[in-house]
């Protein structure tokens, strides 16, 4: 891999739930024809922009626009104060999803398709119940949704990747070093080369000593984990009425085939797509694979 650029594009900010600045991002180059548009809400850790590989596999068919979560790339962080039962209000998915609602009227998004791939699916589902038709469709690849039962078996789900979030390390001397740290461990190595030259490069801020850190404070990470249990999204699926495709990756994730399935059967019109090469990172690893899905299941919904 060569060396790794600072960011080439600027995002559009829109003001979100109690005022936090929200990043947008244009994924696509604008021009002709007039193409629909496509709003892309990422993972948790991630950013809009390490969904620019897949984009240029939707480019032909979609304006993809992306947005930050709060705490998370070019957007905001709200104080992170945790409450008396130890959950951070600020980073509640719902307030994820509220912000994405705010993009959508700032930028006329009304009547788009979504993608959300983790916590991004999550998002855009809680945005669809909070407003019924804001999308025409959404493609959610692995959305982080359960029953209550599933967090009473997996109590410590939140807190264990929270942890885990709290001891990544937020500095480094150089871009290039970050990279290079990145793709001899897993899982970040992997993802596609350039996907991954991209989360780093627009994922890290340069300092004034001349290295460069996180965007997403390990801190505000850890806060959307912990939130992740809390968010009430499984049982108003049947709110959700835009053709929904709940796709995931194969093998034995708590969210592939069977959660897809379980998601699929909660909504009012759901389809369930499998990768069985890929991981819970699948938009990441093979963007152009998704894209194609995503292009197959987005043309279900019309």
């Amino acid at each position: 891999m060569g060396p790794v650029s600072s960011p080439a594009v600027e995002p559009r900010y829109v003001e979100g739930a109690d005022g936090v600045p929200i990043a947008t991002w244009e994924l696509t180059r604008p021009g002709p024809p007039p193409r629909p548009p496509l709003l892309v809400a990422h993972a948790t850790g991630f950013h809009a922009l390490c969904y620019r590989a897949m984009a240029a596999g939707l480019a032909d068919r979609f304006r993809v626009v992306g947005f930050d979560c709060r705490g998370h790339g070019h957007s905001g962080t709200p104080a992170l104060d945790a409450d008396e039962d130890g959950r951070i209000p600020a980073m509640a998915w719902e307030r994820f999803a509220d912000d994405s609602l705010a993009v959508v009227d700032a930028l006329h998004l009304e009547g788009a398709a979504g993608f959300g791939h983790s916590c991004g699916g999550t998002v855009l589902l809680l945005a669809e119940q909070f407003r019924p038709g804001t999308f025409a469709g959404i493609f959610a690849y692995e959305p982080v949704a359960a029953p209550p039962e599933f967090w009473a078996r997996f109590a410590d789900f939140g807190h264990d990747l929270s942890t885990a979030a709290l001891r990544r390390r937020a500095l480094f001397p150089s871009r290039a070093a970050a990279l290079a740290h990145y793709a001899a461990k897993p899982p970040l190595s992997s993802l596609q080369a350039d996907v991954l030259a991209h989360y780093v490069e627009d994922g890290f801020a340069d300092q004034a000593d001349g290295t460069v850190r996180l965007r997403c404070d390990p801190a505000a990470e850890a806060a959307t984990f912990t939130m992740a249990p809390h968010a009430a999204v499984w049982d108003e699926l049947d709110q959700v009425a835009c053709p929904t495709t709940f796709s995931c990756g194969g093998g034995a994730s708590h969210f592939g085939i069977g959660a897809a399935t379980a998601l699929a059967a909660r909504v009012l019109r759901g389809r369930v797509d499998e990768h069985a090469a890929l991981g819970h990172l699948g938009p990441l690893q093979d963007p152009d694979e998704v894209a194609l899905a995503v292009v197959d299941c987005l043309a279900w919904s019309t």
